[in-house]
């Protein structure tokens, strides 16, 4: 289903963040909910060459070497899995203006497809949501796939792109599932971007 679908269907709209969505969302919204969406897991294997990737990096005695994606979140079907993160109701005033926007952050910057998936907040007393989600496929050329930890944290450690560090990135996220005490994943990945 493509976002504009959604837009002319709906007077107000959900959209699920996993990624740099959860603390960065940069769109007007009405409210956020913490929640999970089931049948998906979260996965450092995207490329991503212009927010956290594709510039310079320097490495032996500070001479730069060829620019490589940086690695961020997707999500992967696994039916046993959930993933946390935070939904943002946008209303019919703001739907438009956000798509847009997030048309250009993640569809043409970044390579991802929308799909809709069924949302769970939180809080107890709210219903399931219908929610939008950005998800990068194999199908991307700029897809990195599965890799053995050490080289998806060596790689995190080493790449910048336009909006900074991708070890930020990293930080900000398992920052963010600590506060839900749901990080030991992204804690072992941070760990191993340390050096610790």
């Amino acid at each position: 289903m493509k976002p504009q679908d959604t837009m002319n269907e709906k007077t107000n709209l959900w959209i699920f963040g996993y990624g740099s969505l959860v603390w960065k969302p940069e769109f007007t919204y009405k409210r956020r909910t913490v929640g999970f969406i089931r049948g998906y897991k979260r996965r450092f294997w995207h490329g991503d060459n212009f927010h956290r990737g594709g510039k310079e990096k320097y490495v032996f005695f500070h001479c730069p070497s060829p620019p490589q994606p940086g690695r961020v979140a997707t999500l992967v079907e696994d039916q046993e899995s959930c993933t946390w993160g935070v939904a943002y109701e946008v209303t019919a005033s703001q739907i438009q203006e956000s798509l847009q926007y997030l048309n250009v952050r993640e569809v043409v910057l970044g390579g991802y497809m929308t799909e809709t998936v069924e949302f769970t907040p939180k809080e107890e007393g709210q219903g399931a949501l219908s929610a939008l989600v950005y998800i990068a496929t194999s199908d991307n050329p700029i897809y990195l796939g599965p890799a053995p930890d050490q080289e998806i944290a060596a790689q995190i450690a080493s790449c910048r792109g336009n909006t900074g560090h991708n070890t930020e990135y990293l930080v900000r996220l398992a920052e963010f599932m600590r506060r839900l005490h749901h990080a030991p994943v992204l804690q072992l990945l941070m760990f191993q971007v340390k050096g610790e």
